[in-house]
């Protein structure tokens, strides 16, 4: 099965990596808690809102490869140039592939076995998405 569609959005610039820490005191000692700031609350709300429509009807089974283009607003730049700036595309697949998860893409994020990520500027803002299973 192959699933291909795009994200009509503006990227989100929160990543999963921006949680926030605070600390608990249990039994004298300093227990960390982490939670989700506003930005990455909103993200994954928009996330969850905007891949809906495209889960399948069941969860894909076995080996995925996943492919992604985030196209962000391109400003002074040229269209399809390549994004250098934050986020990193590690960090920002992250809140994408877990908001899959929950969405029913597949059963978990581990089956993603095959990972192909890039960002550039253009006119065409969105997130293309190509989901494969491959075995």
């Amino acid at each position: 099965m192959k699933l291909d569609f795009t994200l009509a959005m503006t990227p989100p610039r929160a990543t999963h990596q921006e949680k926030g820490v605070t600390f608990r005191w249990v039994n004298g000692k300093p227990v960390p808690m982490f939670y989700e700031r506003k930005a990455l609350k909103e993200a994954r709300r928009d996330f969850m809102v905007a891949l809906e429509p495209f889960a399948p009807e069941y969860p894909l089974e076995g080996a995925i490869r996943l492919k992604t283009l985030w196209t962000y607003p391109r400003g002074k730049h040229k269209d399809g140039e390549p994004k250098t700036t934050k986020p990193d595309t590690d960090n920002m697949i992250k809140l994408l592939k877990d908001c899959m998860t929950q969405t029913g893409f597949w059963y978990d994020d581990a089956q993603v076995s095959d990972e192909r990520i890039g960002k550039v500027w253009g006119d065409d803002v969105g997130i293309r998405i190509v989901v494969e299973q491959i075995a």
